[in-house]
């Protein structure tokens, strides 16, 4: 690793550390030439599926349009920051490990009606209503049938995740 104050290519690890979220590893470094200290962050470089929209078209995962969809749908609700970034990060690294070039955006939608279906159903409401293009008051009423059903089933608290499908 080159030094970034003297340029110098001799540089030594003093501590290597994982992040919070062990998905990298934060290493403290020594220049053998100037003395200085510094600290670089090493994590996979894995690159993230293509989402295939409805319409046929491809475009790179924009996990900002996500965070905006999420803040609609949560928008005066109960949910702490830290659990939307909890949500955003599971979602990204569904993605990064399903060895997939490209995935549906119909599947993330799942993925976050899921993660929402478990911390608030108004939102989980909400995003569905939106996503599944609800036309009329039936189609409300018959989500939150269903969702009362799961609920009364005990599934909210032991449904499984939803993992990305294979595109074709």
């Amino acid at each position: 690793m080159r030094c970034p104050f003297c340029k110098n290519e001799d540089t030594r690890v003093v501590d290597s550390r994982l992040t919070e979220d062990r998905d990298a590893v934060r290493r403290r470094r020594s220049c053998e030439a100037c003395g200085e200290r510094f600290s670089t962050l090493e994590e996979a470089n894995l690159k993230l599926p293509f989402i295939v929209k409805s319409n046929g078209d491809r475009e790179h995962y924009d996990e900002g349009k996500l965070a905006r969809g999420l803040e609609r749908a949560l928008e005066k609700r109960p949910v702490e920051s830290d659990q939307v970034e909890h949500i955003l990060h599971r979602i990204k690294r569904n993605l990064l490990t399903c060895g997939e070039r490209e995935v549906d955006a119909r599947d993330i939608g799942e993925m976050v009606m899921d993660e929402l279906r478990d911390i608030d159903q108004v939102a989980y409401v909400r995003f569905a209503s939106v996503y599944r293009s609800f036309q009329d008051v039936d189609a409300f009423s018959d989500e939150i049938k269903r969702l009362q059903a799961e609920t009364v089933r005990g599934r909210k608290v032991t449904r499984k995740k939803a993992q990305p499908k294979k595109s074709t």
